[in-house]
């Protein structure tokens, strides 16, 4: 018989698991029956009956006193009678800093779920196997709202997707025919990571914002698709990376786990999984490296990384660091590695137009050897759309 309690935390594709399980006597039939992977079933249950054990259901622990929401638990004090049956719990609980980032992690892997896998397309007839080009796509800031009038350019939700994926378009026609594509989406795509208010997700600044967050994340997949179907159709194969940055903490997480699910069935598509904010690629003798550098400053991040990723340290000779999060070009070499922090397409916010915060906004197009480290680089502008 299902578990009323734990079924009452199941979501709609969770409940169906459980009962599914429940008729066919274990996961790898419930599975077969429902006509999904063993695995998903497997992952969907754990992370239900981890979020149950989050709010103080776990019987196999003698944990039966729940917390409501908005709340964890903190520790659990039981006590039992002569024969070891439970008498009584106390239950520590406390505000959960965590859950609105556990909740959309849910939210994505349940999600994930239901997507439709895009069929395979067809590969470019010609690619030069030692390249890779770099696409960065940084402090995009989907879902802003900018006006000329407050000091900097006009930027909504139809500039910014008009913006994107134009500029993207002209980078990938401008660069050479490389084997690799890395899509190079290094945070804070999304302005605001709160459906309820558009605020920065730690310090709770409000923020000047363009339509719902439905709308946000609609347009924002929407760009993200395009990109990667264009990549596809450049290269061979294609490395999509969905950095965490400080404005889309959360929804970095949901991104990954949307795009890995979209794209399951194409093998030349491969989603970076990682919750880190330091993310490392290995090309050849060429090693590229990524944070959006909300957490480190430019000149922390070589020993860091040397730190972080000693084996692709030692097996390069070649290495580029790149970062994001103050809007502007800086480039510098240091020890072992270069540091490219990008500039963003975005216009200025009312904020940044008050704050005197100036900076030229473009996208860049690097192309990499496996040997010989930068070969090519191309840089767009919005102005170049026009």
């Amino acid at each position: 018989m299902i578990d009323a309690q734990l079924a009452s935390y199941a979501t709609v594709r969770q409940l169906e698991y459980l009962e599914a399980i429940e008729k066919y006597g274990n996961n790898t039939q419930a599975a077969k029956a429902l006509g999904v992977n063993r695995r998903a079933v497997d992952r969907s249950i754990r992370s239900l009956r981890m979020h149950a054990a989050k709010m103080g259901y776990a019987p196999s622990h003698g944990m039966t006193k729940t917390v409501p929401p908005g709340f964890t638990v903190r520790g659990v004090s039981s006590y039992y009678d002569v024969d070891g049956k439970l008498k009584g719990q106390w239950v520590k609980a406390g505000a959960d800093d965590e859950q609105r980032e556990a909740a959309m992690r849910a939210a994505a892997e349940a999600m994930s779920e239901e997507l439709p896998r895009l069929d395979p397309v067809t590969p470019p007839s010609v690619s030069i196997a030692q390249l890779a080009t770099l696409y960065t796509l940084t402090d995009s800031h989907v879902g802003m709202l900018a006006w000329r009038k407050e000091g900097g350019a006009d930027w909504d939700l139809k500039i910014a997707e008009s913006t994107l994926v134009g500029c993207f378009a002209q980078m990938v026609q401008s660069s050479p025919s490389a084997k690799i594509g890395f899509v190079n989406q290094l945070g804070d795509f999304l302005h605001y990571d709160s459906a309820t208010a558009p605020v920065t997700p730690q310090s709770g600044h409000m923020l000047d914002a363009d339509g719902r967050f439905s709308q946000m994340v609609t347009v924002a997949v929407r760009v993200l698709r395009r990109v990667v179907d264009l990549a596809l159709a450049k290269h061979e194969k294609v490395i999509v990376l969905m950095a965490e940055g400080n404005h889309d903490i959360a929804s970095s997480v949901w991104l990954r786990v949307m795009f890995r699910a979209l794209y399951e069935n194409e093998p030349r598509v491969e989603v970076v999984d990682s919750e880190l904010p330091y993310y490392a690629y290995q090309h050849g003798k060429t090693l590229l490296a990524f944070h959006h550098g909300h957490m480190k400053k430019n000149d922390q991040l070589p020993i860091l990384f040397a730190s972080q990723f000693p084996k692709l340290w030692g097996d390069t000779v070649k290495r580029y660091c790149h970062t994001g999060h103050r809007h502007h070009t800086e480039e510098k070499e240091h020890s072992g590695i270069t540091v490219i922090q990008h500039p963003t397409l975005a216009a200025r916010d009312a904020y940044a137009a008050r704050g005197g915060w100036i900076s030229e906004r473009s996208v860049t197009a690097i192309t990499y050897h496996a040997e010989y480290g930068q070969v090519s680089r191309t840089t767009v502008t919005p102005e170049m759309l026009q």
